[in-house]
């Protein structure tokens, strides 16, 4: 089995935990599904060149920011932080899963996991 293959299939169990724990908090499961894609918004700077593009790509697909959501969510008990941060969380989750990884500033499809 190859790393990438391990590493798809790590990403598919978190997936489907972050689904669990949004439907244990009896959260509402349209929303998750309304929101799971608005993370590749940050497509958008790829309108004005690949360099930006993987740049804002890469912000809004990395777990850094979920994870500081969560803490602060942890220490403020500001509601919304928690299932922002688990569909953020699943969206990294599952285009991992798909073999979308981090952008590399040359070309949209050139990404961390094709170098696997």
């Amino acid at each position: 089995m190859s790393n990438k293959t391990i590493l798809q299939l790590e990403n598919s169990a978190l997936f489907l935990l972050a689904l669990t724990f949004f439907i244990y908090l009896d959260y509402p499961i349209l929303y998750f599904f309304l929101f799971l894609l608005s993370p590749d918004i940050s497509m958008i700077g790829y309108l004005k060149n690949p360099a930006l593009g993987a740049t804002i790509y890469n912000l809004a697909h990395n777990l850094v920011f979920p994870i500081i959501l969560i803490f602060i969510y942890l220490f403020t008990h500001i509601a919304l932080l928690l299932p922002i941060a688990i569909v953020w969380s699943a969206h990294i989750f599952m285009d991992r899963t798909l073999g979308y990884g981090l952008k590399y500033s040359d070309e949209f499809k050139h990404t961390h996991i094709q170098n696997l």
